[in-house]
């Protein structure tokens, strides 16, 4: 990337990182009611370390790595929280599994592709955001303060490296869904031409093997995968965004 993108993504990724700590530190009884959440499931408890998690993985970017895609994920889990770096988990495998098995799009999906989330909350399950939402206003003027923080955030990506959008967990997006915040943003933004309608792919999640089951019905019809890729994220999108 050239100096004024470098640059730039130097001042997002600190916007980024203290928008994280400034959420953390503001939001009253966020930790406590997250422990809490993860508590209730006996089988899955452990210590919540980053209630907002910043991802590391951005501290990672050098100047000469050439950016390739954005790829949004819903928010951290488990793994996130403890090692501050998204996807890194079992959806994550998948993904990154998914582009060495497809060499031909010629992304490298651990140094090539920027990873966002659509609030950087953590909770054991993006469901539960419903319910540490529901437990006090402060924390549930948060969740939806950073969908919109988040969706900005991504917006100015986009206007430096100009590469496509993926965004993953498209069905929570709609109306009334969890992350309705970031789509409205979003929504603003596309009519308001900040950003290209068609730059923006939406698909289903990695996890349980959504997308891919997605990407094989397609590929039935004997399309290319990229021609696959594009039917499926456009038909999305124009469910999400209307």
């Amino acid at each position: 990337m050239n100096n004024a993108e470098w640059n730039e993504l130097k001042t997002l990724k600190e916007r980024f990182k203290s928008y994280c700590i400034t959420l953390s530190n503001s939001t009253h009884g966020l930790i406590e009611a997250q422990q809490a959440l993860v508590d209730e499931r006996a089988e899955q408890s452990y210590k919540v370390k980053t209630p907002v998690v910043y991802n590391e993985t951005l501290d990672d970017i050098k100047q000469d790595d050439k950016i390739k895609l954005l790829f949004v994920g819903d928010n951290p889990g488990r793994r996130e929280q403890n090692d501050r770096r998204y996807l890194i988990g079992p959806s994550g495998k998948i993904a990154e599994n998914f582009f060495i098995n497809n060499k031909c799009l010629d992304i490298d999906f651990r140094k090539e592709v920027i990873i966002l989330n659509k609030t950087p909350i953590h909770t054991p399950r993006t469901l539960d955001l419903k319910i540490l939402g529901a437990k006090n206003s402060y924390i549930q003027k948060a969740i939806r303060t950073s969908q919109k923080e988040m969706a900005l955030i991504l917006l100015e990506f986009e206007r430096i490296f100009k590469v496509p959008v993926w965004i993953t967990g498209y069905s929570e997006m709609k109306k009334n869904g969890i992350f309705a915040e970031y789509t409205a943003v979003l929504t603003d933004a596309i009519n308001e031409c900040r950003i290209e309608r068609e730059n923006i792919h939406c698909f289903r999640h990695f996890s349980m093997n959504q997308f891919t089951i997605d990407l094989n019905k397609q590929r039935e019809k004997n399309e290319s995968i990229c021609d696959a890729l594009n039917r499926i994220g456009s038909a999305y999108r124009e469910r999400i965004f209307v």
